[in-house]
């Protein structure tokens, strides 16, 4: 027997230890695609069209949405207005509440006259552009006749949209505290409206889905309120990721930003290129030492937008006309045909990265294991559901699945009374045929 010397045996020894440490002390690795190296608190990223999830971080926590929350008050509004029971030039008269946080102008305000009247429509441009926040009580003002019945009507909203994990306390975003005591009825004095980043995102996606044209006055970058007269204010939107402003972005033209102490520097972006509109959440954003600023928010929303636009393009996964390898056709009973051939009826397109296409499949869900005739063309007899094989798939805003109609390419008549008569007599005997021949050697 050959003899191992001692140097031999103990570098032997030593491998697995090496081993060992490499893997002990090696760093642990991230997909990069998913290490945006964003410092919020949390962040979603969709695509508008579809609601597809591109991203999420941290998205399902409630946090302070702040000036966020005008988005719900901006909903209200156009609904009333496309329901006819506000309307633009409707005038409204200044109440106390109004009047008294309008004259602090450090909470984003246009100051309103005690006795002053006001159009809907240039209060909603104060609030859509300036997040006046007096403007916006007096819109909930005009729609609900309080701000405590307008809250009202923003939980039902809320829950006819499937928000989840919310809590509205007032119509601007303001803390309580900032109400002078004039806060709704039932919230609590420092009270400050909260929101997961997933139901922020899902507000503005259904937001834009109902009233896109909202988009019009989000993305003016400044605007007089009351040109003209001597009330006359320069009013500059928030959105500095809007053309011509200082952290200006390809495509974007809106969407609301918010700020308090509560919830940091916020912000719900979207932006268009193309046929592609995204849109962006991130909540509590500081820079690289810990501090929040608005350009903490806007380069944290850039980075997002930079990815969905970057890497994600819709690719068509499943194309018109698709047959399934293992089901072409179903069966038909009592017709000319004894089958006829299916197929998916519209073409299936997800936004994916390019690298991921191949790892969403098709899967096939039946109604029915036959048919009987007579059969129509493209009646439809199941549906095909797309399903991400491997990776995570953060699925989509609305909860919905990627799904398209299974069809039957061809109609099928039914047989004549003849031709019924025989396959009767067919299957008779093939039923009794089956049956003895279970019965003679029922183990095969």
């Amino acid at each position: 027997m050959k003899k191992v010397s001692k140097q031999t045996m103990l570098s032997l020894m030593l491998i697995p230890m090496l081993l060992l440490s490499m893997l002990t002390l090696a760093p642990a690795t991230t997909n990069a695609a998913d290490d945006l190296g964003l410092t919020v608190d949390a962040a979603i990223l969709i695509d508008a069209d579809t609601g597809k999830i591109l991203y999420e971080q941290n998205a399902e926590t409630a946090l302070g949405i702040a000036s966020m929350t005008k988005m719900m008050t901006e909903y209200l509004l156009l609904d009333a207005i496309k329901e006819g029971s506000v309307t633009w030039d409707q005038q409204y008269n200044v109440t106390e509440y109004t009047h008294k946080i309008s004259q602090n102008r450090l909470l984003s305000n246009v100051p309103l006259r005690a006795d002053g009247t006001y159009s809907i429509k240039e209060l909603y441009e104060a609030m859509a552009i300036y997040s006046a926040n007096a403007a916006t009580i007096a819109i909930a003002e005009t729609i609900a006749g309080t701000e405590t019945e307008f809250i009202k009507l923003m939980n039902k909203k809320a829950e006819e949209l499937g928000l989840e994990n919310y809590k509205f306390v007032n119509s601007t975003g303001l803390n309580n505290s900032d109400l002078l005591g004039m806060h709704p009825a039932g919230t609590g004095e420092n009270d400050e409206n909260v929101m997961p980043a997933r139901s922020v995102a899902k507000l503005a996606y259904h937001l834009l889905k109902d009233h896109p044209e909202m988009l019009e006055t989000a993305k003016i970058p400044k605007k007089v309120f009351r040109e003209g007269t001597t009330d006359a204010i320069n009013m500059s939107n928030w959105n500095f990721m809007l053309p011509g402003l200082v952290y200006a972005y390809e495509g974007v033209d809106g969407l609301k930003t918010g700020t308090t102490d509560f919830a940091g520097h916020t912000f719900t972006g979207t932006a268009k290129r193309g046929d592609t509109r995204l849109i962006a959440v991130v909540m509590k954003a500081v820079d690289s030492k810990g501090v929040g600023s608005y350009k903490a928010r806007f380069d944290a929303t850039a980075k997002l937008f930079d990815y969905g636009f970057g890497q994600f393009s819709k690719q068509e996964i499943i194309p018109a006309n698709y047959k399934f390898k293992d089901q072409k056709t179903i069966p038909v009973t009592k017709g000319k045909a004894d089958e006829v051939n299916i197929a998916v009826k519209e073409p299936i397109s997800v936004m994916v990265k390019t690298t991921d296409k191949d790892a969403y499949k098709p899967s096939l869900v039946l109604n029915t294991e036959e048919l009987e005739a007579g059969v129509e063309k493209d009646q439809v007899v199941g549906q095909v559901i797309v399903e991400r094989t491997e990776g995570t798939d953060y699925g989509y805003i609305d909860g919905s699945e990627i799904t398209a109609e299974v069809v039957t390419t061809e109609a099928v008549e039914r047989a004549g009374k003849v031709s019924l008569f025989f396959q009767g007599i067919g299957n008779f005997f093939g039923n009794l045929w089956n049956g003895v021949f279970g019965f003679v050697n029922p183990t095969l």
